[in-house]
């Protein structure tokens, strides 16, 4: 790993502290970004385990006069998660619910815990009763720490407020290394033994009390006006009739005046009742008029999303992916609730007929279908990441920023804010995609700025001093929850007068005198415009073996520079639940091992910046994918899209263009070149491969030998299987080298079912998909044999090409067409389907299976049907043909292809199994394990100690006329 930076003079006393500190050029690019339009190298990373380790940190910086940023899960959308300093990464190691008190309403947490697990963690220890209120769209990755420093609110803030209104105290460390605890009612000293930290809280508290004194009207007029006033600093809390709360106070501080090492949050009960009520309008105009009728009715949220949102969302993840929105272009959420379902179901009826009855509503409904209210509120939560890149309809935008990311006005001011905000965008011929909480008034709106030429950012700039300008003439605020960071401080004097302004000022050096903690954020701001992302970066062109132009490209930009910059970093590859994205992630807790910190370390490499300089080369980038599996879900599950699989195999191919590969590349990279050869020797060879010849072959082919090796079949063994195969059928059974080499049962069987629903089909047993070389980066052999797939394929006929592997279905379907520019290819993969995809349109047409399936079954789901097919094409293939007691595994695996059986990656391949696969395994009991590719086989295969054919199945075996279901009698085996 490439060191920069070893010539600062911090570095050697910032491991004299026991922290972990991390100064490399990798760890730096992936540190330089937020969630926000900026990018800043910070000299180190730091990832405290302890108050003390933060106190050591924070002396080492302040005696070197180095700045201190504190990180969560760096969401933050106004650049205040990232410095020229050293970054505090509190969300690694100081990420614990320390106490839950039931009977006190309160839990003590570390900065570092993200807050749906805090909300999980308060529901377990509470029977439920209790939760944490706070749940802004990114709290499956964000942290409490960066709520408080933001203060956050999320989509029930209508009900519930912002983070201050649940912060009972915060343990902060001083810019001089004290410990002390805010909370409501004053300062004190952690350890009142400490005579120094006595000494600085009480020296605190006096400027403090003698701050308030001398800005009394100033902070009774100017602060605290609407229920979303987040810019600037809270110091009305501070007022005598507030109690001199300076728990409050630090809430929305940014970071700019302590580091937060614990709080104590306030718990609310959970409703006994609540239902949904989707309302559709014609415009977001429309919907905001009739917020103040809603909220009559006491809503604990009121959420609003627009059509180009919608549209992107069923274009990035199918047509299925929003389900349950009434008519209109713009839509409401109204979450309603009660004492029990009669007084919430009367309450939205009520609601339903003053809406119909004022004239606006167009279309609306009460959603109770759970996988309806999924599927929606998914929509508005990933609504940051939607509007970022958009597809489908929307031809007029493909990209927008933040920047003027979520204003706030007073409820009843929104219609009209949002009226002239539209008439502005207009005047600057910029399009903006709205969304956000409407019940608060607040708005989210991404906006298509030109950040890459000066012309454009010169509109950027005259915007956003006008829409400063707007949103106060509507008695606003600049931010209403994501703080004001880089992206709005310099706005402030538009909004506060001088003497507020000097307020903030004092405030700040009373906690700070030297000005360290973040500087640039609220006061002495960073000029808005500084150290953009975008800005400055060398042209260059990328020669690429993938087709990268769907993605979208500005004017002259190279449409690789472009696909590294898609991440927006939102962080949804953080999260350690819901979808698939991202099992490396969810297995080492390191953003190096996040989608996100992977496409941040690739678009430092195409800024050739001092960080990243070696291009191609870069042994960084190739630390930095190591343990990127290849999945492909977060091409699905990341909002923009971000393809990691693909630029992996890119990446990969360039890197080791004339130089000698990894012996796997050769082995499993080459894989259906030597099943060619096992074909004819698998007898022979089956019997030579003995538990220590296995080993040995395995070193021989650079993999592991922790995992056993599949048993090889014949050529006879498949003749047998295609026996039935009917020239110029129905359908094109695709028999993939997988299958061919080990499970070849498996195309005799889909054959058959085939036939039982009226179809014959013709089985290709000679193409290639080229997966292998694809995921090792060898895309020039891959594109060889994918161009004969595609000549093969593309016989004149619309024939469905139904593929047994998921993998391979999913080679054929995306990545043919990316490699291989031509109208055969595009045509073959048009008629692609998986196996799964096949039945549910036999199923559609009318057949029922012959076959007598199981009641019930465990399914992994494959992760790239997931990515390519849609989410749910496992579960309605089941449904279809009547198993509706489904336990699906939705997660990655961890075999996934060549990953699981290279060396070096068995253990991660054994901790990404646990995270969905190893527990329903656990849960599965006599249910068949069904299992359509052959990575997840295998793992099974591993993780039940069953090394025979019978570890699990195919969808092609449960519907087989001749299968016979018997209870499973492996569980001995099963894993504890």
């Amino acid at each position: 790993m490439t060191v920069v930076g070893a010539e600062h003079p911090i570095l050697h006393a910032l491991r004299g502290t026991g922290a972990e500190v991390d100064f490399s050029s990798r760890r730096r690019s992936e540190y330089s970004y937020d969630a926000s339009n900026y990018r800043v190298p910070p000299v180190a990373v730091v990832f405290p385990r302890s108050a003390e380790d933060v106190q050591a940190t924070m002396r080492v910086c302040a005696a070197a006069g180095v700045p201190v940023i504190s990180r969560g899960g760096g969401t933050s959308m106004a650049g205040n998660a990232i410095g020229a300093g050293v970054v505090l990464d509190f969300s690694r190691h100081m990420n614990r619910v320390l106490a839950v008190d039931e009977v006190s309403r309160t839990a003590v947490v570390q900065p570092g815990v993200v807050i749906s697990e805090l909300a999980e963690s308060v529901s377990a220890a509470t029977s439920a009763t209790l939760t944490y209120a706070p749940d802004p769209s990114s709290k499956s990755r964000a942290t409490v720490g960066g709520a408080v420093g933001n203060d956050a609110c999320g989509n029930h803030s209508v009900r519930y407020g912002r983070t201050a209104d649940h912060t009972v105290s915060l343990d902060v460390v001083t810019a001089d290394g004290y410990l002390l605890r805010a909370t409501r009612s004053g300062l004190e000293a952690v350890d009142p033994t400490d005579p120094a930290a006595t000494s600085s809280a009480a020296r605190i508290t006096a400027e403090l009390e003698a701050l308030v004194a001398q800005n009394l009207a100033g902070f009774r007029l100017e602060l605290g006006r609407i229920a979303r006033q987040v810019s600037g600093f809270h110091l009305s809390t501070l007022l005598p009739e507030n109690g001199f709360d300076v728990a409050r106070a630090l809430v929305g501080s940014e970071g700019t005046c302590a580091v937060v090492v614990a709080v104590t949050v306030a718990l609310v009960p959970v409703p006994p009742a609540a239902l949904l009520l989707c309302l559709g309008y014609e415009d977001v105009v429309e919907a905001a008029e009739d917020v103040m009728t809603i909220l009559e009715f006491a809503p604990a949220a009121v959420e609003g999303i627009d059509e180009k949102i919608v549209e992107t969302m069923q274009f990035r993840r199918g047509a299925d992916a929003v389900r349950g929105l009434p008519s209109g272009n713009a839509w409401l959420y109204v979450d309603l609730d009660g004492e029990n379902v009669a007084e919430v179901e009367g309450k939205a009826k009520d609601l339903l007929a003053r809406l119909i009855e004022r004239g606006r509503l167009k279309a609306g409904r009460v959603v109770a279908d759970a996988a309806e209210r999924k599927s929606l509120w998914r929509v508005r939560e990933d609504g940051a990441g939607l509007s970022a890149r958009l597809g489908g309809g929307t031809t007029a935008l493909t990209e927008s920023w933040p920047g003027w990311e979520d204003s706030a006005v007073a409820p009843e001011n929104l219609a009209a804010y949002l009226a002239d905000f539209r008439d502005l965008l207009a005047a600057h011929s910029l399009t903006g995609v709205m969304y956000g909480h409407f019940g608060a008034g607040c708005m989210h709106v991404r906006i298509t700025f030109d950040q890459r030429t000066e012309s454009g950012r010169t509109v950027m700039r005259a915007f956003l001093r006008e829409a400063a300008a707007l949103v106060v003439r509507h008695g606003g605020s600049l931010s209403g929850e994501h703080g004001d960071g880089r992206a709005r401080s310099e706005l402030l004097p538009v909004m506060y007068s001088e003497a507020m302004l000097d307020a903030f000022a004092r405030f700040k050096t009373i906690w700070d005198p030297a000005g360290t903690l973040n500087p640039g954020s609220i006061v002495d701001p960073v000029p808005m415009m500084d150290n953009l992302s975008l800005q400055g970066i060398p042209s260059r062109e990328w020669k690429t073996t993938f087709d990268l132009h769907q993605i979208g490209t500005g004017p002259d930009l190279d449409p690789f520079v472009h696909a590294t910059q898609a991440c927006v970093g939102v962080g949804r590859c953080r999260s350690s639940s819901g979808g698939v994205m991202c099992p490396s992630f969810r297995a080492t807790g390191d953003e190096k091992d996040s989608t996100r910190g992977r496409a941040r370390v690739l678009a430092e490499m195409v800024r050739t910046s001092p960080t990243i300089a070696d291009g191609w080369a870069s042994e960084d980038v190739k630390q930095s994918l190591d343990l990127c599996l290849s999945c492909k879900a977060c091409s699905s599950d990341c909002p923009v899209g971000v393809d990691m699989a693909t630029y992996k195999a890119e990446f990969l191919d360039h890197h080791y263009a004339r130089k000698l590969r990894p012996l796997s590349h050769y082995s499993l990279g080459w894989l259906p070149r030597w099943l060619a050869i096992t074909s004819r020797t698998a007898p022979i060879l089956n019997r030579l491969l003995t538990p220590r010849m296995g080993v040995l072959a395995a070193k021989l082919g650079g993999l592991t030998t922790e995992r056993s090796l599949p048993r090889f079949a014949s050529r006879k063994q498949l003749r047998a299987q295609t026996a039935e195969s009917v020239p110029g059928g129905d359908v094109v059974l695709f028999v993939d080298s997988f299958t061919k080499g080990f499970r070849p049962e498996v195309v005799g069987a889909a054959i058959r079912v085939l036939g039982d629903a009226g179809r014959s089909a013709e089985c290709s047993t000679d193409a290639c998909c080229g997966l292998t070389w694809i995921s090792t980066g060898q895309l020039a052999a891959a594109r060889t044999r994918l161009n004969r797939a595609a000549e093969a394929l593309d016989d004149g006929t619309d024939r469905p090409i139904v593929v047994l592997e998921p993998s391979c279905a999913a080679a054929l379907k995306k990545d043919l067409p990316e490699l291989v520019n031509s109208d055969a290819a595009r045509r073959v993969a048009a008629r692609v389907q998986s196996f799964a995809g096949a039945v549910i349109d036999q199923s559609r047409g009318g057949w029922t299976p012959s076959a007598q399936v199981p009641t019930a079954v465990t399914v992994q789901t494959h992760c790239h049907e997931y990515a390519v097919f849609g989410e749910a094409t496992q579960r309605k293939a089941l449904a279809a043909v009547g198993i509706d007691a489904v336990d699906e595994a939705t997660g990655c695996c961890g075999v996934a292809g060549n990953f699981g059986f290279e060396p070096n990656h068995f253990e991660i391949s054994m901790k990404v199994a646990e995270q969905a696969l190893a527990p329903a395994l656990r849960r599965a009991g006599d249910n068949p394990i069904l299992t359509d590719g052959f990575s997840c086989h295998m793992q099974v295969r591993e993780l039940t100690g069953d090394h025979t054919a019978g570890a699990s199945t195919h969808l092609a075996h449960i519907l087989d006329p001749r299968t016979e279901f018997e209870p499973r009698t492996d569980g001995e085996d099963a894993p504890s």
